[in-house]
């Protein structure tokens, strides 16, 4: 209820990622990749002084360049690189009017943000042709007849997929809502968690 009325206060449209896949939330999970490891190599040993370094590990993850940008996050929300202590002293610049600063900063913007959107067109594009190599990818239409891989299994020998059959109620590829024919409960899933039931009519 509370995201629900902050989401209405602001104006966005809160969208839940699939359960058990991660990789729907991509830019999350690199951030976490990243950030994380190197807390864990600042902190001391027992552990408890990680937010000691917060700042200043959230500060190089601002000023370093990313690979598939180009640029440093710092640069494209403020059209310039981060000012370190050991950097030399900035060139003094002289402006005729007021607003000239503002209308060249919104030209270096523009470009900056143009470019980084071109390097993370191409760079999906990679990523998509290496993934898919070699790799199924079904597709199923509303109606059709599942059953749901099981994600917390007992031991080895237990069932993969549940055993009640599941109906597709809407399809967006990759993620799927099923219902449940027993209980009429629908669950979001990816489709990488669906093993279709071939029906003999």
């Amino acid at each position: 209820m509370l995201m629900q009325n902050i989401s209405k206060l602001i104006g966005y449209n809160h969208i839940y990622s699939t359960p058990y896949h991660p990789q729907t939330n991509g830019i999350v999970e690199r951030f976490n990749a990243t950030f994380v490891p190197q807390l864990a190599r600042l902190q001391d040993s027992e552990d408890n002084n990680w937010d000691e370094y917060l700042q200043a590990v959230v500060f190089a993850y601002n000023s370093g360049i990313h690979k598939t940008t180009k640029y440093s996050p710092y640069e494209l929300l403020f059209g310039r690189s981060a000012k370190l202590p050991i950097d030399p002293r900035p060139t003094q610049f002289s402006f005729q009017k007021p607003n000239d600063y503002f209308i060249q900063l919104q030209k270096t913007l523009n470009i900056y943000h143009k470019n980084a959107k071109q390097h993370i067109t191409h760079q999906q594009e990679l990523n998509k042709q290496r993934y898919g190599k070699n790799r199924p990818d079904p597709h199923y239409q509303e109606g059709d007849v599942v059953l749901i891989r099981v994600f917390v299994r007992g031991h080895k020998l237990s069932e993969k997929y549940l055993s009640t059959p599941q109906i597709i109620v809407k399809c967006h590829h990759h993620t799927y809502i099923v219902r449940d024919q027993e209980t009429n409960v629908e669950t979001r899933v990816h489709v990488g968690d669906l093993r279709p039931i071939l029906l003999d009519y």
